[in-house]
């Protein structure tokens, strides 16, 4: 694990509608502007995850602007992945597309695996608690990673 803070980070993940904006916004709460954060997905078929948006309000942390991009939109619109640091990737399909342009470009990877909450509970409260669960772990392993 890297001592030092990058300058530019991109979390990605399968869809950008929950695991990688939530990490995006935790980040950008931890560090204020300190580190340039974004996040994309392999996909950009969904819209930011009602749950998503409610556990992170818990928290300060406002998702509910969010747009959903993919890796495919960044490149169209000049955000060129190159300019980040360091990517890090919250499930396999976004790691295997992150390590596609670590061929091409210098980057830093990173694999950090959690659980897509979205198929999990039966009612509210228990869904709630997987998308929170997912919130504390990724909350835990940024604070750890991105030291003030």
């Amino acid at each position: 694990m890297a001592t030092s803070n990058p300058t530019s980070v991109l979390f990605c993940c399968d869809h950008n509608s929950i695991r990688s904006p939530m990490a995006e916004g935790l980040l950008k709460q931890h560090v204020g502007t300190k580190i340039f954060v974004q996040s994309a997905g392999v996909k950009g078929d969904m819209d930011i995850d009602g749950f998503t948006i409610a556990v992170c309000r818990e928290v300060g942390v406002e998702l509910s602007r969010h747009r959903v991009r993919t890796f495919d939109d960044m490149m169209q619109w000049g955000d060129d992945l190159d300019s980040y640091d360091l990517i890090v990737a919250l499930s396999p399909a976004s790691q295997r597309r992150a390590l596609e342009y670590t061929r091409f470009h210098a980057l830093e990877v990173e694999y950090w695996p959690t659980m897509d909450p979205s198929g999990f509970g039966d009612d509210r409260e228990a869904k709630m608690e997987r998308y929170r669960q997912l919130r504390e772990q990724l909350s835990a392993r940024i604070k750890a990673r991105f030291p003030q």
